[in-house]
């Protein structure tokens, strides 16, 4: 008797150390979600959103290689150290124009893709994070875009975008789809009842994120007639390891095949793309690695995200973005 009690109880603590490490294994699992990208930075987590904002915004513009002697790139304003040897009178027009450099923080008045960029970026985060998901492909849906939005789980995520966009979607009847989302979010509708599930200051409360982490600050400027709020990039190496990280991606480690890609870098490359602000990453390379990045780039968002996203471990999120975008 006392051996089989011995037994039960050994076999009693080692189920409860069991669903001790399942416990533990799933509490790592939301510390540790699926949506991290091993090579970012410990100490700053940014979402998807906040490094498009990052990347849109004006700051000291750089010039690239100026003759083959150059040691490599510096802002327009600073000598290059090849002019004197090289002889060469001035920095060679590039096909770009420049303008002078400024520390500026704030996007480009004549873009107005990086609003939908945004909200599609909105959805692809919350996918990443497992609280969205495409409803299954049926024989009268297949397509991505006549697939609904459906909602996985709604715990807060944390960021008040998220969680806001998140509260719309569950309230939501009957469901809407990615590019209607899109629609919502941006306030592109003219359906008076649907502009409750507008997002209002978007890149505000984005750059309200990023100075409070660190990257950004908050300055006035006056603009002839008024006085603007912009945020200067004051973390230039975050910035810069953001930059690195997407030219990386299409040069040093080009992959050509989407599935072998990390996913966060294929979805910043598809919302930078669709946010207008991808010259700025590639902006200071040299002209020769300029076309390879920009044809790379180009490849990868004309492939068909139809059959993309139908392929073993794709991400249906973000390729239903996309195929939004190019039919938009």
């Amino acid at each position: 008797m006392t051996t089989l009690t011995h037994r039960t109880r050994r076999t009693e603590v080692s189920k409860s150390s069991e669903k001790k490490i399942e416990n533990e294994e799933d509490t790592n699992q939301e510390r540790n979600p699926d949506n991290e990208d091993p090579g970012d930075s410990k100490d700053i987590r940014l979402t998807l959103m906040e490094e498009v904002l990052l990347l849109g915004l004006k700051d000291k513009e750089l010039v690239s290689l100026c003759s083959p002697g150059c040691p490599g790139t510096h802002s327009v304003d600073q000598a290059c150290l090849c002019l004197p040897s090289a002889g060469i009178k001035g920095v060679r027009r590039r096909r770009r124009r420049r303008r002078r450099a400024r520390l500026i923080g704030y996007t480009s008045f004549w873009n107005d893709c990086i609003s939908s960029g945004l909200r599609g970026g909105i959805l692809i985060e919350l996918a990443m994070r497992g609280r969205i998901y495409l409803e299954p492909p049926t024989m009268r849906k297949k397509r991505l875009l006549d697939r609904k939005v459906l909602l996985k789980s709604d715990s807060p995520t944390g960021d008040v975008l998220l969680d806001e966009t998140l509260k719309h979607i569950k309230a939501t009847e009957p469901t809407e789809t990615v590019q209607t989302w899109i629609e919502l979010l941006t306030g592109e509708t003219w359906n008076p009842f649907k502009l409750q599930y507008q997002l209002r200051n978007v890149r505000e409360r984005i750059a309200k994120n990023l100075v409070e982490k660190g990257i950004l600050t908050t300055e006035k400027q006056n603009f002839l007639l008024f006085d603007m709020t912009t945020h200067p990039v004051t973390n230039t190496t975050e910035k810069q390891r953001l930059m690195k990280k997407l030219q990386d991606s299409v040069l040093e480690r080009w992959v050509n095949d989407p599935q072998r890609m990390d996913r966060r870098t294929l979805a910043l490359l598809v919302l930078a793309h669709s946010s207008d602000v991808l010259e700025n990453v590639f902006s200071c390379l040299t002209d020769d690695k300029y076309d390879v990045a920009m044809n790379r780039t180009k490849d990868l968002v004309e492939l068909d995200p139809e059959v993309e996203g139908t392929k073993h471990n794709a991400t249906e999120m973000i390729w239903a973005v996309l195929a939004a975008f190019n039919k938009s």
